[in-house]
């Protein structure tokens, strides 16, 4: 499938901590990622770069997550043809709601698949990132199949005291 079919941008250092979950799902279902920070505002010409270059580099799906304005995953949409998932950063001042806001609402002719703000959203992003690739590789498909039928497995079908989820 190539090396680092997944790429993994940030808008700061501090996104890392929700992207991290969206990396380590990546890694559980055996998806080589390539995980960078890309700011829209503080680095465009990086941004430049990247999108522009993100499918000749071998990526074939991108996850994007910024918190605020919340710039990056539609400007990386705008500039490559590869689906391009958007991750909103939960933020102090309003909760994520602004990120959130700003990456689902793009223009028509420019999509961005928008997931829910912090850590379910990293994972999520990781797991539609690995059900797109999978339409192409059958052993990816036979494990993503094994850990969704793990997950199903783990839920109990009584409640417990012992706690738990």
């Amino acid at each position: 499938m190539g090396a680092n079919p997944v790429a993994i941008v940030m808008g700061s250092q501090s996104d890392w901590t929700t992207l991290r979950h969206a990396a380590e799902t990546l890694a559980a279902l055996g998806i080589g990622y390539d995980a960078r920070i890309v700011s829209a505002h503080r680095t465009p010409e990086r941004l430049y770069a990247f999108a522009r270059s993100a499918k000749e580099a071998g990526h074939k799906v991108i996850i994007a997550g910024a918190g605020g304005a919340a710039h990056l995953p539609g400007m990386t949409a705008s500039m490559t043809i590869l689906p391009v998932f958007g991750v909103p950063i939960e933020t102090q001042a309003l909760s994520g709601l602004d990120s959130l806001y700003s990456i689902v609402q793009m223009p028509a002719g420019i999509p961005v698949g928008t997931l829910a703000i912090g850590k379910a959203g990293a994972v999520n992003a990781a797991l539609l990132a690995a059900s797109v690739l999978a339409l192409g590789d059958a052993a990816l498909a036979e494990r993503l199949a094994a850990w969704r039928a793990r997950q199903t497995e783990s839920v109990a079908e009584r409640p417990s005291d012992e706690g738990g989820a």
